[in-house]
């Protein structure tokens, strides 16, 4: 399923998979006490507001039930809109709801996460939710007993190969999620979500520093270099730097390396904390002015206003090693992040386009231990210097 272009005109909201879990979850128990299909079912979300699901399918015997239906994101380009979500239940002795395994839901398996390690990967507020309409169901119907639940994704393996589920150890399925039931067209949520989760779960195993990376290109590069880190110890920041660096500098990290693309390197080192196109562009004057400041001649530092994109600077400014302008973005990079997390420990790492690498130390004193990269670089040259 790939990403749906952004729509003209006003963006349409959709419903979580939580929503969409809970709502079957309610169908699902009224059709099993009643007897009877369920063609729709309204829930109240967290926030109080009512919403109708259509039913995609309900079936029921003496002994249980399952509904499902259509997850509909409304216009984000979210991997699981359109997906089959469903609910199977049953009753229990035990008084509680018991949330049961469920074909494609995941498992976590790593610390770190609000679930508890053994548990489906079904998040705190939809469970809350779930509980909330079976206790309804029950009192309605005037019926005491225990319900079991077994949240189901159609495909939900094969989706979760599209997240970052993986990286966070829950393996063999989606997650359920949401804190509000509903979801916001292109909204950050979700991703910065994933971000605060893979350094909790980071630290929850043990580690003191981590890797971030702007993507798939720059991870590929520092994997090889840090091979030694397990893969938890790898967070993707997209575009999202400062919410990144504010989650780093609110936790016990000892340390941190930051791998980062020429061009949004750049952004950062003007200030620039979101370096999505749309919230962030290069300055060229800005460019010119370090390059000045670094001691490079008129005509070299002019020639910076004909490039068409920042990682052309290259063609200018050799990527090697003690080349003074990547000396001086590196420092300027620093200055951005430093005002965020402190005088926590950092190696940030620049990347061009040909995926060569140059490093650069800040923070770290004499008796500290840091994190060694690798000898080899993936590519090109790579070099570490402390500032």
């Amino acid at each position: 399923m790939g990403l749906r272009p952004v729509p003209d005109g006003p963006l349409r909201s959709g419903y979580t998979t939580g929503a969409c879990a809970t709502a079957c979850t309610k169908a699902a128990l009224w059709a099993l006490l009643r007897q009877e299909a369920v063609p729709q079912v309204t829930i109240a979300l967290p926030g109080g507001e009512e919403v109708t699901f259509i039913l995609k399918e309900c079936t029921f015997t003496a002994s249980q039930a399952f509904c499902s239906t259509i997850k509909d994101a409304g216009d984000d380009p979210d991997v699981t809109h359109g997906a089959e979500i469903g609910c199977t239940v049953s009753l229990n002795d035990t008084g509680e709801v018991v949330f049961l395994p469920g074909e494609g839901v995941g498992l976590v398996t790593l610390p770190g996460l609000a679930i508890a390690v053994g548990e489906q990967a079904i998040n705190p507020v939809p469970r809350q939710m779930m509980r909330a309409v079976v206790a309804e169901v029950l009192a309605q119907c005037h019926v005491s007993s225990g319900v079991s639940l077994s949240i189901s994704v159609a495909n939900g393996a094969q989706l979760a190969q599209k997240t970052l589920n993986a990286r966070l150890g829950i393996v063999g399925g989606i997650s359920i999620l949401g804190t509000t039931g509903i979801v916001k067209p292109f909204s950050a949520e979700a991703y910065i979500a994933s971000i605060v989760q893979g350094i909790d779960v980071a630290l929850a195993n043990g580690l003191t520093e981590v890797v971030i990376n702007s993507g798939g290109r720059s991870e590929k590069l520092l994997r090889h270099q840090f091979a030694h880190l397990p893969a938890v110890g790898f967070i993707q920041y997209g575009n999202w730097i400062g919410e990144t660096l504010e989650k780093i500098a609110g936790s016990p990290l000892a340390a941190f390396t930051m791998g980062i693309m020429l061009g949004k390197a750049v952004k950062l080192a003007q200030g620039s904390l979101n370096t999505h196109s749309n919230q962030s562009s290069w300055d060229k004057e800005w460019v010119t002015g370090l390059a000045h400041e670094a001691g490079y001649p008129a005509a070299r530092c002019a020639a910076i206003g004909e490039l068409s994109m920042a990682g052309r600077l290259t063609e200018l400014f050799p990527f090697r090693p003690a080349e003074p302008f990547y000396e001086a973005l590196a420092r300027r990079c620093y200055g951005v992040v430093h005002a965020v997390t402190g005088p926590l420990p950092c190696r940030l790492v620049l990347i061009d386009a040909a995926e060569h690498s140059l490093a650069y130390e800040f923070g770290f004193g004499p008796n500290f231990t840091p994190l060694a990269p690798s000898e080899e670089p993936s590519a090109g040259p790579g070099s570490f210097a402390t500032a």
